[in-house]
């Protein structure tokens, strides 16, 4: 199938998708659940022209593949399947990262992982097959100390993961990547182009943007300084699980080496509106622990990856319509002003948050609703 321009055509997909699956999910004994939150909703927007840092590469479009539920002989699992080049690819490198992760002998920590149940390469096919985590409680749910420190845990994890040496860097290279100083700087200025023809005549968006690229270009020695570093360019709560006391890390295809603080910055944007006070808290950690420089590189990740955010939601101005063309507007004028805020290094206008979520809710459709609703109870 072609490019993915249109929820008609992702139903399409995924209708096709499944059917062509099912012979090999009834070989290996899988029965799916009856509600599938992980294809549905908004989904299809993620498979568009997005563009974002892969293994240090910039990468356009999310490569098609199905990510399930399911149950194998009273286990829960998670199916991963794809028989695209670019899905099947995505597969089989996820899977090489985390085994690889854990062999690293310069991981001062260890990253608990589902294991594997089982992984089958058929024909133009490729399916993963891994344990589906429990937790008795979503992360947001949690008390705010208990969030905090479990952020904590989870971040300083990553960061104990340096590539410090050649050897280290040759040991990494060819399964995860590696980004510096200049990808990002690149990557950005791709977000602002996509921006640019996506969504003609916003002019306070295109103003805001490049403040935000000259921030980035001023302080390019500083974004280097901190790179080397294990992170994942898609850390939030829906790729962690909590289990007594460990935390699993999932989606293995978005982990690369780059900068130390592109986990918390998409972290902290997350929390900006589902955990103010957390975002607040693990903002304050660094300024007053960690010293104005590395306040300032928290800074300017922060201000990349809502750059991400925005060009992601321009991009898709032109495949939505009614009411998700206009949640897609509001989406844009609110990261908008968060990107005002950071680079002024101020907290948005009392009220402006709760305002967006509120009118966020109001315009997501009934089955975005559900899926979001599952994904934050189950996830």
């Amino acid at each position: 199938m072609g490019a993915i321009e249109s929820q008609e055509d992702w139903e399409a997909y995924r209708r096709d998708e499944l059917l062509a699956a099912e012979p090999l999910l009834l070989e290996l004994g899988i029965e799916l659940d009856g509600d599938q939150v992980h294809i549905g909703g908004e989904r299809y927007l993620m498979s568009g022209h997005t563009l974002y840092l892969a293994g240090g590469k910039e990468r356009r479009g999310s490569p098609q593949k199905l990510v399930l539920t399911g149950k194998r002989g009273g286990e829960r699992v998670v199916i991963k399947t794809s028989s695209t080049p670019m899905g099947t690819l995505e597969i089989r490198q996820e899977r090489a990262a985390r085994e690889l992760l854990h062999k690293l002998n310069f991981a001062s920590r260890a990253f608990f992982s589902p294991k594997e149940i089982v992984f089958v390469e058929r024909g133009p096919r490729v399916m993963s097959v891994i344990e589906y985590i429990e937790q008795d409680q979503h992360f947001i749910e949690r008390p705010l100390d208990e969030q905090f420190f479990l952020a904590l845990r989870a971040l300083e994890a990553q960061e104990g993961t340096h590539a410090t040496t050649y050897a280290h860097a040759a040991t990494i290279q060819d399964v995860f990547g590696m980004a510096g100083a200049a990808e990002y700087l690149r990557a950005f200025e791709a977000f602002r182009r996509t921006v640019e023809i996506s969504d003609r005549g916003n002019e306070e968006l295109a103003s805001m943007l490049e403040r935000a690229s000259a921030f980035l270009r001023e302080h390019r020695t500083t974004l280097e300084r901190y790179c080397g570093f294990l992170t994942h360019h898609d850390f939030f709560p829906h790729n962690l699980r909590v289990r007594g006391r460990d935390i699993y890390l999932l989606d293995y295809s978005a982990v690369y080496f780059g900068n130390k603080y592109e986990s918390w910055a998409r972290f902290l944007n997350y929390m900006l509106q589902f955990s103010p006070k957390l975002e607040e808290a693990l903002s304050a950690y660094v300024r007053d622990n960690r010293g104005p420089e590395e306040y300032l590189c928290l800074r300017l990740m922060r201000a990349y990856k809502m750059g991400f955010l925005l060009q992601f939601y321009a991009g898709n101005l032109s495949k939505t319509s009614n009411d998700l063309h206009a949640l897609t507007r509001l989406r844009i004028a609110f990261w908008t002003k968060a990107l005002e805020a950071i680079l002024k290094d101020q907290p948005l206008p009392q009220g402006a948050i709760p305002e967006f979520i509120a009118a966020q809710e109001v315009l997501r459709s009934q089955e975005e609703r559900a899926r979001q609703r599952e994904v934050s109870s189950r996830s």
